[in-house]
């Protein structure tokens, strides 16, 4: 009788590890991903450099303490690559890459670039540690809208 009592609770637990194992690393980590990414930046693609930091990737911190990106890259499809300084990224904080010019603040870095990044029919973004492994990446294949939610 007590192995029979005993069988639905121990199917409710394979069944909640199975759930836990097919989490991703980082949700299971609770780490650095990257959240939406502004692909095709409003307006005219003239190069100016408003319309250049209206193109832009952000990444999130989904943990409970800062992550220090120092050395971390984000690059396309096509390998332009932009290099994290001595940066760090707050618990449950966001921080936007943008393609031109401007002034690094907490929330905000600029690649400081003169012409586009993102290609606007397909790409993708890939985020990686400064020893190389992949912490995330975010494609995207279409032109409307203009943005992902990765």
């Amino acid at each position: 009788m007590r192995i029979r009592a005993a069988l639905p609770a121990l199917a409710g637990a394979v069944a909640l590890m199975g759930t836990a194992l097919l989490a991703t690393p980082a949700q299971a980590a609770g780490g650095v991903t990257i959240y939406h990414v502004w692909f095709d930046s409003p307006g005219s693609d003239n190069r100016s450099n408003k319309s250049l930091n209206a193109e832009w990737v952000q990444i999130k911190n989904n943990g409970s303490s800062a992550v220090s990106l120092k050395g971390w890259v984000l690059k396309d499809a096509s390998n332009h690559k932009y290099t994290f300084l001595n940066v760090k990224i707050g618990a449950h904080r966001t921080m936007k890459v943008h393609t031109g010019r401007g002034t690094d603040t907490t929330a905000d870095k600029f690649q400081n670039r003169r012409a586009y990044v993102w290609n606007n029919t397909s790409d993708t973004a890939t985020l990686t540690k400064a020893n190389g492994s992949k912490v995330d990446s975010c494609s995207w294949t279409t032109r409307d809208p203009s943005d992902k939610y990765c």
